[in-house]
């Protein structure tokens, strides 16, 4: 979302004896919570949900200034979200995690203990799994350009995100694993690297490495890095590890108005990747809502029916607890159980 002034503009903080952080009073709402996210290197992803929690809760509000409310309009927000929006519970969850942080870490002013809430009891929703030969129809009717990476993500078990942003030096073949940087949560994980995919997925890689190389003399062979990488690792952006394992094919202007440009590689959108999704399946002629986390949950899904243990799979998708994992066991195909509906002995 655009703001008025760039957050440069301000100096965003100070530290006082305590070592908290106080914003810059002067800053708008906006960058003041951006600059307070980014201090505490929060995703990029989290900061646009916080922010969007943060604006519906002040124009739900008449948009009033947060300072001017507390506890008890947080409390009646996150009743609004149950009782007309029907929200499910991690969707309150999140605006109350969002309010928490704006309250606590930006206006230094905590919530305490709210008044009570109506809480959401919306159950959540069984994933939408796709069958060993949906799964097959749908990878033969995607573009040629966007099945690699979407084999990947099903092979894996990797989200979307996870997938666009995985770097070279986080393939190890010969390990046969895939290194997970700052997935969901911040942590680090290890997925299995699929044996049918790394003869492709090395060429692939090889092909790049040779265009990376190529552009490096004509000051084009850079990628996008978060600042405190850059800061930590000097010369990474122009380095083969750091390089995405999916590229966007054009290079953008990283200068943020800058006379010089900076040319950089960005990953492949993940937008691009969601529209492939959604042709292959109307393709495929399917008639389940899919999506590109249809992977991710049909990957676990077919661990299981393959007899891996639920532990195992909640290491390999993230999971901190075991029973956001155990959802996919009521959606298991189980034809050891020997169960028959009654209308086949007709």
């Amino acid at each position: 979302m655009k703001v008025g002034k760039t957050a440069s503009a301000f100096t965003p903080f100070r530290r006082d004896v305590r070592e908290k952080l106080v914003p810059n009073p002067k800053a708008r709402l906006r960058e003041q919570v951006r600059e307070v996210m980014r201090w505490h290197h929060y995703s990029g992803r989290t900061e646009e949900a916080y922010w969007q929690w943060i604006r519906r809760f002040i124009f739900f509000h008449a948009k009033r200034h947060p300072k001017e409310m507390g506890a008890a309009e947080v409390s009646a927000f996150l009743s609004h979200l149950t009782a007309v929006d029907e929200a499910a519970r991690a969707t309150q969850q999140q605006a109350l995690n969002a309010l928490v942080f704006l309250y606590g870490q930006v206006l230094l002013h905590p919530l305490g203990e709210l008044p009570e809430f109506r809480r959401s009891r919306r159950p959540p929703r069984l994933p939408e799994v796709l069958a060993r030969e949906e799964l097959q129809r749908l990878l033969a009717a995607t573009a040629r350009e966007y099945q690699l990476p979407l084999r990947l993500m099903y092979g894996t078990g990797l989200r979307l995100m996870e997938l666009v942003r995985l770097r070279v030096k986080d393939v190890d073949f010969a390990r046969r694993q895939i290194v997970v940087r700052d997935g969901k949560g911040g942590e680090d994980r290890v997925t299995v690297l699929p044996d049918s995919l790394r003869a492709e997925l090395q060429a692939h890689l090889e092909k790049w490495r040779l265009e990376h190389q190529r552009e490096l003399p004509a000051g084009r062979g850079e990628t996008s890095l978060p600042p405190e990488v850059e800061h930590k690792h000097p010369g990474a952006a122009k380095a083969w590890p750091w390089q995405y394992v999916f590229p966007a094919p054009g290079v953008s202007n990283a200068a943020r108005g800058e006379a010089k440009p900076v040319w950089r590689r960005h990953h492949l959108q993940e937008d691009n990747l969601q529209r492939a999704v959604k042709q292959a399946a109307k393709q495929a002629g399917l008639t389940k809502n899919v999506t590109p986390h249809t992977l991710r949950h049909s990957f676990a899904t077919h661990l299981l029916e393959n007899g891996y243990d639920i532990r195992t799979v909640q290491d390999l998708l993230g999971h901190k607890d075991v029973k956001t994992t155990q959802i996919y066991t009521h959606v298991m195909q189980k034809p050891g159980l020997g169960v028959r509906s009654p209308l086949d002995a007709v």
